[in-house]
């Protein structure tokens, strides 16, 4: 039996609404002149703010109920992935941050035309924006599920259809008028109760289970079941196994590579500080600040775990753990929720869902736009003659309302996906962009560590770490007869295949340079 909606509930959620209008209004820039202070907020970030700005861009509602899911299930070694996170943050920091700056780009994807071809630029970013439409809309759908569970106690297409338009709502209001500056105030706001609302749970869930810490800490190293839930390194060679040693210094460390420095949803933060030492700081604080945030979900999960499974650690009796709702598969973090949160908490639960997707939804729609305009629109708009900066900014704003809709248009599709095929949708969608980041990192690759390729070899690149990446999908690979080890590798080692497949495919062409993609000495 759920809990219902009361009235304190109702009043926290009207607090986070006059603190969100309050915060945009204190932190709205009240003159936005030029596409560098709308997209870039006049690069004048400090490296602690993108910092926290990459991290509240990169969790999101999927987290937010996913985490808990895998500390129940699992252990900690979900925080190894980290190792990989600091592997590729190097890279970024040290080899792509210094040459975007060197081009002034104002999105990662300009140093192609540096190095190829206007047209060679558009097909990065179309990919970008293809892949990002796709797994934002499925990032609104997650929440909008979260909060028509919690809210409305029901699951139809009429609550998800709200919820998920209250979201982009929402998203939009607060990205419109000031741009990446609003962007990044906003997301301070919303990173602080995302996290206050985890901090609360976790306090609350730990006063719940009568057993000591020292207690908690033997049952969860020694199970019944021979497991060590806080196992924090997974040296298995199993390639099936996503976040083991072997996948996180391979595959996770592309994966941050791919998100860090060639997802402008990332990038842009890094792009908008004073200069190119400035990013590089904050894209190793957010690095550093990601592990106890982390932590903190997995933990949630191991208590969950004690709560429900271990009778022994909760005086000889646990709760009954359902893991489906109104139709719809449940993670245990959103059952938890549902049946066990008092009046109040729950409210500042719903917030902090609704805190992880408004962060994460802001964030796409600024970058997807600026991506638009700089490198498809604004190429087009010059050919037919000169306009006033503020112009671009106009075509910024139409930008953030055409793919917000796009956005939204993909989380209602969703719903009915997910209610008309065997596939897993939100998984497969929560992960979309590896398809995408296969092929850009082949391009990367290519353009800054060798002299070959050509605008054609790009545009073929692309395409074929996507297919590459299809290819390896459990399901595709056993239906065309790929090799069993091939059908069951894990996520990682898909994308370190589509990459290199990517990288062969763009360098066969001798090609040259057309300008230098290496950044000055003094960077």
């Amino acid at each position: 039996m759920t809990l219902p909606f009361t009235l304190a509930d109702w009043m926290v959620i009207a607090g986070y609404i006059a603190v969100l209008f309050a915060g945009g209004w204190l932190f709205m820039p009240r003159h936005t002149e030029s596409t560098r202070d709308y997209f870039l907020a006049g690069g004048t970030v400090p490296a602690w703010l993108a910092a926290i700005s990459v991290l509240s861009a990169t969790q999101s509602a999927a987290t937010f109920l996913g985490g808990p899911d895998y500390g129940y299930s699992s252990d900690y070694s979900y925080l190894s992935t980290n190792i990989g996170g600091l592997i590729g943050a190097v890279f970024v920091a040290r080899v792509l941050i210094p040459r975007f700056y060197a081009v002034e780009a104002t999105t990662a994807y300009e140093l192609l035309t540096k190095r190829y071809s206007i047209r060679a630029t558009r097909w990065a970013g179309g990919m970008f924006l293809a892949g990002r439409v796709l797994a934002g809309g499925a990032r609104v759908y997650l929440a909008a599920i979260a909060i028509a569970m919690v809210m409305t106690g029901n699951v139809t297409p009429g609550s998800i259809t709200v919820a998920a338009a209250a979201l982009m709502i929402a998203s939009f209001l607060f990205t419109f008028v000031g741009g990446l500056k609003s962007v990044l105030w906003n997301d301070l706001i919303q990173f602080a109760i995302y996290l206050g609302a985890a901090v609360a749970v976790l306090v609350f869930l730990r006063l719940s289970i009568p057993a000591s810490t020292a207690e908690i800490i033997h049952g969860v190293m020694h199970t019944p079941e021979g497991v060590n839930k806080l196992r924090l390194f997974d040296f298995s060679l199993d390639l099936s196994r996503p976040f083991s040693m072997l996948a996180v210094v391979t595959g996770v460390a592309l994966l941050y590579i791919g998100n860090a420095g060639l997802d402008q949803d990332t990038t842009q933060r890094l792009l908008a500080c004073r200069d190119a030492k400035t990013g590089a700081r904050g894209l190793y604080l957010s690095v550093l600040a990601t592990v106890p945030v982390v932590a903190v979900f997995i933990t949630i999960g191991l208590l969950l775990y004690v709560f429900y499974d271990r009778p022994d650690l909760m005086g000889g009796a646990t709760a009954s753990a359902a893991r489906h709702f109104g139709g719809e598969k449940v993670s245990i973090f959103m059952h938890y929720i549902l049946t066990q949160v008092p009046s109040g908490l729950r409210g500042l639960v719903t917030i902090g869902v609704i805190a992880a997707a408004v962060a994460t939804t802001n964030s796409a729609l600024n970058a997807m736009s600026s991506v638009a305009v700089q490198d498809f629109y604004r190429p087009w708009r010059e050919k037919r003659g000169t306009v006033a900066e503020q112009h671009y900014v106009r075509a910024g704003r139409v930008g953030m309302a055409l793919i917000g809709v796009a956005m939204f248009g993909t989380a209602v599709v969703s719903y009915y996906w997910q209610h008309h095929t065997n596939m897993g949708l939100l998984e497969f969608a929560l992960q979309v962009m590896v398809f995408s980041y296969a092929g850009l990192l082949g391009v990367y690759f290519t353009a800054i560590f060798t002299r070959r390729g050509t605008t054609a070899s790009v545009i073929a690149a692309l395409l074929g770490g996507f297919v590459a990446v299809l290819m390896l999908q459990p399901a595709i690979a056993r239906a065309i007869g790929l090799p069993p080890v091939l059908a069951t590798l894990a996520f990682p080692y898909q994308l370190c295949i589509g990459t290199l497949v990517a990288f062969l495919i763009c360098v066969i062409p001798s090609g040259a340079d057309r300008v230098s993609v290496h950044p000055p000495r003094t960077a």
